[in-house]
């Protein structure tokens, strides 16, 4: 057996742990711009310390975030690599297009929002499960999970998302009304369809 091995093994381990956790936290951040869960953390933020805003959050998008991961690492072992490439594209030029869309609170997630007061850590985390279930940022999850490696791809998916609603509920305390909703959204659609592109043309080159 060679005595490099092991450390071989360990930092190449270590480097797609990185990577994933690189990518996964830029492209969630950016998945989260103008998002509905923004809204609700913004909303949150007017009546709940902040701290308890953000510790809500942080465990419903680490337990959604997981559930997303488990989805993906199964899909990206059953299929070839170049094909995952391709569909992640097109899954990220079509969050463009959602993006592009914008997102808006229905009238039952704002008196979710507002109603929940009996504990407000408990009130954030499940009013924060229930949004983003079927949600663009979890589906971006899974389909970030199908190409990097898992553990990277969890942690950085729940930092990226973390973070994104941290400034909403910055904004929330000191404005008390949403930022310039257009300007986030046509940036995030931006971001979205560069990065899109840049998976097909990946995905494209790899099957050639």
């Amino acid at each position: 057996m060679c005595p490099h091995t092991g450390p071989a093994v360990t930092g190449e381990w270590v480097l797609n742990v990185l990577t994933g956790f690189a990518v996964s936290s830029a492209a969630i951040f950016v998945a989260e711009l103008g998002d509905k869960s923004q809204l609700m953390a913004m909303t949150f933020a007017t009546r709940f310390r902040a701290w308890q805003v953000l510790l809500g959050i942080t465990l419903a998008t680490t337990v959604v975030h997981a559930v997303s991961v488990a989805l993906g690492f199964g899909l990206g072992s059953a299929l070839p690599t170049s094909w995952i490439g391709l569909v992640a594209g097109v899954a990220f030029l079509g969050f463009a297009i959602w993006t592009l869309r914008g997102d808006h609170l229905t009238e039952a997630e704002k008196g979710r929002a507002g109603r929940l007061a009996g504990s407000a850590v408990l009130a954030v985390t499940v009013a924060f499960f229930l949004a983003e279930l079927g949600d663009k940022t979890m589906l971006a999850t899974v389909t970030l999970a199908a190409q990097y490696d898992w553990l990277g791809t969890w942690i950085g998916s729940t930092v990226g998302m973390v973070l994104a609603d941290a400034l909403a509920i910055g904004a929330g305390m000191l404005l008390g009304r949403h930022l310039p909703e257009k300007a986030i959204r046509y940036g995030a659609a931006a971001l979205f369809a560069v990065f899109g592109g840049w998976l097909v043309i990946d995905g494209a080159l790899g099957l050639l």
